[in-house]
């Protein structure tokens, strides 16, 4: 980071990727950062921890090969190498009540030929139903996501409408809509629906190419982004629980309390959900602040099962009828030496949030040993769940016009979060996107020049 003596100065409260990404964004633009974190790790809501021997992630995270500002986070904090993305995309489909195997994979064909054979050959849909696949996807690409009216839709009910079969919904619409949505899609808002499939899938051939961690989050979001930040001249601060933020008027500049001590800055990003920032808005800021607290949440909980062997070869796969979702190996990545370390990541998870754990393990140890044969006589070493009740935003018909942007209504102060208008869900990509968003708006208040964009705002 280049310094001068008159560099301007940015608080950042909030270290999640959103955070994170602004304050490096700012700092590499010249002003002076310091970051307020009051965990005491940066990354958020997708972090890891220790559990015995073992680096466990609160929950799986992938991204897409079209997450262009994820991947910019990835190379910004060293980390591409460790999370790669496929060569192409593949995802192995379990039906457990008819015993087939399918797979969703592209190939080097144009869109939308790319997944034509895929399509054609997935056992999960009779001819009939890959046919209305084929015409609602069409359909879908002609819809604008940016489109208010959209919004206020619900992608079920254009589903159906675009005669699609409640089988075609489970075994494909649903497949991808609950685990980039966290919502069934009956629930989901279709402009966000259609940004996610448009996007993902009907945008460019390798768009939905999959990459995730293969080592912990942690290393990623706290270790490898706390370095690059000391790097950068950020100075971090964490456990700094934000008491209060005052604009500054006449003049002077802003003001952000904590309990240890009172910092200035010109700017302030607040990278924090939106009850937190609701409340730490000072007045003013917002036309309609209280839009903030009708932003729903919804609950992701993961499943952690250790076996005494090595039960699935596939790196993941995802399963159709039944309670599994998706299914990922995270033996290497926690640093497990024997055995086979299993995470299923399960979405829209409403109705188990407050399941106990000797519950879960009755229904989804049976369910596995359902899908895997080899489960039915292995040892189970360990078995655990993390929770998130507040994992992302509710992605609901009606929350586009809820979600703010970047600038407010107070000069130098900005939000950030994957809560904010960006266009996307929930996902990790737009929260740095929203980081990258606020902070380029801010060094356009600073006048300072804006950093050139590293993501397509049409993508």
């Amino acid at each position: 980071m280049t310094t001068t003596a008159a560099a301007r100065e940015a608080v950042v409260v909030g270290g999640g990727l959103a955070g994170t990404a602004a304050a490096l964004a700012l700092a590499d633009a010249g002003v002076r950062v310091t970051l307020l974190e009051g965990r005491p790790r940066l990354g958020g809501l997708a972090f890891s921890f220790q559990r015995g021997g073992l680096t466990v992630d609160n929950g799986q995270h992938v991204y897409l090969r079209c997450c262009t500002a994820y991947r910019w986070f990835l190379d910004r904090v060293d980390g591409a190498a460790l999370a790669p993305v496929q060569d192409r995309l593949d995802v192995p489909v379990l039906d457990a009540g008819r015993g087939r195997l399918g797979r969703l994979r592209r190939n080097a064909l144009p869109v939308p030929f790319h997944l034509g054979p895929s399509l054609a050959r997935y056992p999960h849909l009779s001819l009939a139903e890959k046919a209305a696949v084929g015409r609602a996807a069409l359909a879908l690409r002609r819809l604008d996501p940016a489109d208010p009216a959209l919004d206020r839709q619900d992608f079920g009910s254009w589903l159906r409408r675009h005669g699609q079969s409640p089988r075609a919904v489970a075994a494909l619409w649903d497949l991808v809509g609950v685990a980039t949505l966290n919502a069934v899609a009956d629930d989901a808002s279709l402009a966000l629906a259609a940004k996610v499939f448009r996007t993902g899938l009907l945008s460019d051939a390798g768009a939905a190419d999959i990459g995730w961690a293969h080592v912990p989050l942690g290393e990623l979001h706290h270790t490898r982004a706390l370095t690059s930040l000391d790097k950068a001249g950020v100075r971090t601060v964490l456990r700094a629980r934000v008491r209060g933020v005052t604009p500054g008027g006449e003049g002077a500049r802003w003001q952000v309390e904590t309990g240890d001590e009172t910092l200035t800055a010109d700017t302030v990003v607040l990278a924090v959900p939106p009850a937190e920032t609701h409340e730490l808005l000072p007045g003013g800021a917002l036309d309609e602040p209280e839009k903030l607290t009708r932003i729903g949440t919804a609950p992701i909980i993961n499943i952690h099962v250790l076996y005494d062997r090595k039960v699935v070869r596939r790196p993941f796969f995802t399963a159709l009828d039944g309670p599994v979702q998706w299914v990922f190996d995270r033996t290497e990545a926690s640093g497990l030496d024997h055995g086979q370390y299993l995470a299923l990541s399960q979405s829209t998870a409403q109705a188990e949030i407050d399941t106990p754990v000797a519950d879960l393990r009755a229904r989804y140890l049976p369910e596995l040993e359902r899908l895997l044969p080899a489960a039915r006589t292995a040892r189970v070493e360990d078995f655990f769940v993390t929770r998130e009740r507040t994992a992302t935003f509710a992605a609901v018909p009606g929350v586009g016009a809820l979600r703010p942007g970047p600038a407010t209504r107070l000069p130098g102060l900005h939000l950030a979060g994957a809560w904010t208008a960006t266009g996307w869900p929930a996902t990790m990509e737009g929260a740095v996107r929203s980081g990258l968003n606020a902070a380029s708006d801010a060094l356009g208040a600073l006048g300072r020049p804006r950093p050139a964009p590293v993501f397509d705002e049409a993508a």
